[in-house]
């Protein structure tokens, strides 16, 4: 069972996430160490060429692992991306984005996670992420 619900990862946003709120990316689908956000399409996310940009991409992903960890861990807002690592794979078509998260490993300190990026409706695979986040002690949440 994630130690947060969609509900309470909502109000996060609404409180302390305004990018995300701004970009409308919400969570779908959350479980222990697992989560799905949604990022829907806006025109102004788009680069050159007209695909989604890195940086939406990089969001998005971050996005999800954060999502990630707070499932594994509970409410803890002061945990923090302390590394992402991102393979752009293919050109992901203008359309909203699909973020697949999973956790890879879970220590006191650290959590690692794994995610994957599709356009919606696609099952190829855009972009795979790697995270790292750092987690508060008990004393500093």
């Amino acid at each position: 069972m994630s130690l947060i619900t969609i509900a309470e990862f909502r109000e996060i946003i609404q409180e302390s996430l305004s990018l995300a709120a701004m970009m409308g990316v919400e969570v779908t689908d959350l479980g222990p160490g697992r989560a799905t956000a949604r990022m829907p399409f806006q025109s102004n996310i788009l680069r050159p060429g007209g695909t989604v940009s890195g940086p939406a991409l990089m969001g998005l992903a971050d996005f999800a692992a954060y999502a990630v960890v707070l499932s594994a861990i509970g409410r803890v807002e002061l945990a923090v991306t302390t590394n992402l690592n991102i393979n752009f794979l293919r050109k992901p078509a203008p359309a909203a984005v699909i973020a697949e998260g999973k956790l890879l490993k879970l220590g006191k300190r650290l959590a690692i996670c794994e995610v994957e990026l599709f356009t919606e409706g696609d099952p190829e695979m855009v972009a795979h992420v790697t995270a790292t986040y750092s987690i508060p002690p008990p004393d500093k949440r």
